[in-house]
């Protein structure tokens, strides 16, 4: 059995005086030097989770096409795409584009929701749930 490594960044964002990162632009700069580093030193997978309502990584579709446009090899993917705040005609759409420049690279993580703090994001996107 081949065994298999990759990462799942978490991708968060602050405005830390601590950070290296100082705007949200330079987190998804550094995640594609990540993901090509990775793969420079062999590493199987990229996967990116979205965080919906954050500045940076809510729409992880235009940072996976950029990836699989950088690198050659490497598998790239979500972590888990909370399937309560997309629509999936587009989301298939977004997906297959980056598949495409990814060379069929890309993999996708998705659920049917979990209860977390953003349990009420619906409200972002002007959905009511049947009750």
């Amino acid at each position: 059995m081949v065994k298999k490594i990759g990462f799942l960044s978490f991708g968060h964002w602050n405005p830390s005086p601590h950070s290296r990162a100082r705007t949200a632009a330079e987190v998804l700069h550094q995640s594609i030097d990540l993901a090509v580093a990775a793969e420079e030193l062999g590493a199987d997978g990229a996967y990116f989770r979205v965080h919906h309502f954050a500045r940076q990584l809510a729409s992880p579709f235009p940072l996976l096409a950029a990836v699989g446009a950088r690198t050659s090899r490497i598998e790239i993917g979500t972590g888990v795409i909370d399937m309560r705040y997309e629509n999936p005609l587009y989301m298939a759409e977004d997906a297959g584009s980056a598949d495409l420049i990814s060379g069929g690279r890309l993999q996708l993580g998705i659920s049917r929701g979990s209860p977390e703090q953003v349990i009420d994001g619906w409200r972002y996107f002007g959905y009511q749930p049947a009750e």
